[in-house]
């Protein structure tokens, strides 16, 4: 059984976690840099090339791609599945979540909760949208975006008018989505492997950070959860299409919210705050998933 890290850091602990897990486990497992690879297409004749060799005779590719890479890399990803390669995620679930209006859009005609979020291409409708999301305080977010990165905080409604305006003039679009106030810069991230719950934590913001994401600074602890929650965050996943999944909730006064679903979850933050070994039972489940097929 021959696997492939395809991501773009090897230095990276989710990354490292990741191939020595496999090596624990006895897998033969090469790391492969996105942007080493290219491909070409002929009829009846697909082929991604590393280094100008050709990539074949593997049976998964592990799928962990960084935001400014997603066109390329999953383009790259779907030459692979129409080689009959196997990759976890696919080409076809990171889009759907790197897209966040498209990953709430999903998740709300699947009558999953959702914060309020508005959209519009135009500035005129800056105030509109502000309104329909019960007016400031509220969050304003890049499309896409990944560890909190291009996720503001208004606190008042010029100021959300402000931002938004600013985006648009640069040709930027963004979402203005419910503030979650009581939710107090607290969130929880659930780990989703296959159709399990593999681990949840509680990530708490730095104070006067309102973003509770590990790599800026926020801490994580082990939580439990409900059933429900439980069975919101595998559904969520599901119906991206994912098979390796980090969920994103908050709770809030009136039910549960899903926020976000990351297709490449890091390792580091929640293996430490739940002591489990995230990366062996990611190559536990690729092995499983490879021998069924």
């Amino acid at each position: 059984m021959k696997l492939i890290l395809f991501a773009s850091n090897p230095k990276l602990y989710s990354n490292q976690k990741l191939l020595s897990s496999a090596v624990s486990l006895g897998r033969d497992i090469s790391f492969i840099n996105i942007a080493d690879c290219y491909l070409t297409i002929k009829s009846n004749q697909l082929e991604v090339y590393h280094q100008n060799k050709a990539i074949n005779n593997i049976n998964c590719v592990i799928t962990r791609i960084k935001p400014a890479l997603t066109y390329y890399a999953t383009s790259l990803i779907r030459q692979f599945e129409a080689i009959n390669i196997n990759c976890l995620n696919s080409s076809s679930a990171i889009i759907n979540s790197r897209d966040k209006l498209y990953t709430l859009q999903i998740l709300a005609q699947n009558n999953l909760p959702v914060p309020t979020t508005a959209f519009a291409n135009s500035a005129v409708y800056t105030k509109d949208l502000v309104q329909k999301v019960n007016q400031a305080p509220l969050i304003i977010k890049l499309i896409e975006g990944t560890k909190g990165v291009g996720v503001m905080l208004a606190e008042t409604n010029k100021a959300a008018e402000s931002i938004v305006n600013s985006f648009h003039s640069l040709k930027n679009d963004v979402l203005v989505q419910q503030y979650i106030q009581e939710a107090k810069g607290q969130d929880l991230r659930c780990f989703v492997i296959g159709d399990k719950v593999i681990a949840t934590m509680q990530r708490t913001a730095q104070e006067g950070e309102f973003r509770a994401n590990i790599h800026l600074g926020a801490s994580g602890k082990m939580i439990k959860i409900t059933h429900q929650e439980e069975e919101m965050a595998i559904k969520a996943s599901k119906l991206l299409g994912l098979q390796i999944a980090g969920v994103d909730m908050v709770r809030s006064t009136d039910g549960l919210k899903i926020l976000e679903v990351n297709s490449s979850p890091g390792l580091e933050g929640i293996e430490k705050a739940t002591q489990l070994d995230i990366g062996k039972e990611i190559i536990s489940h690729i092995v499983s998933v490879i021998k069924k097929l």
